[in-house]
């Protein structure tokens, strides 16, 4: 399983809930980090999660993958956010 997703099943977020996250994230990256906030981490949790996204960034597509939703969503909203 995507560390991601361990640890947000570790922290007890719902898989509803993790499913929205990533939906999220495909369609408005900003929106998903105040999304990410909301799901009540513990603060060392949050930034563990935040140190494994920054070091391996693939992690995401693996996890936008392991919940069967559209990469291609978060690669063009990607380039929305660098214009």
């Amino acid at each position: 399983m995507n560390p991601i997703l361990a640890m947000l099943k570790e922290n007890n977020i719902s898989d509803e809930q993790i499913s929205e996250l990533f939906k999220t994230l495909t369609e408005n990256p900003l929106a998903a980090m105040a999304t990410i906030s909301q799901l009540g981490l513990p603060q060392d949790k949050l930034q563990m999660l935040m140190g494994q996204v920054m070091q391996n960034p693939a992690l995401i597509k693996e996890a936008v993958e392991e919940l069967g939703l559209d990469f291609s969503k978060v690669e063009a909203a990607k380039e929305q956010l660098q214009k």
